[in-house]
């Protein structure tokens, strides 16, 4: 089953911030500047999560993922946007590996 997560981060290096960036857009689509929705399952999870390991220093820098529930249902229903709203991505229901 795939979740929807929210990821976000605060990076220290803009090294470090460029690659994070990198990484997660490889799993999942910009929302906001350092925020991100990522449809995962399990296994693209724990990819994600080994990638940012191997690019951030968890020492200076900070990734949070919130797990929004399953990708289809309540991963769409809990957005709330005040201001300029960006559309969220549709379902992404799986990765190539």
């Amino acid at each position: 089953m795939r979740s929807r997560f929210l990821v976000a981060y605060d990076i220290r290096d803009d090294r470090r911030l460029r690659a994070v960036h990198d990484v997660v857009l490889d799993f999942g689509r910009m929302l906001q500047y350092s925020v991100y929705v990522c449809d995962l399952d399990a296994m693209e999870k724990e990819h994600l999560l080994a990638a940012l390991h191997d690019v951030a220093n968890l020492r200076e820098d900070s990734i949070v993922l919130v797990n929004l529930g399953p990708a289809e249902g309540r991963g769409e229903d809990c957005f709330e946007f005040m201001g300029a709203r960006r559309k969220l991505p549709p379902v992404n229901k799986a990765r190539i590996y």
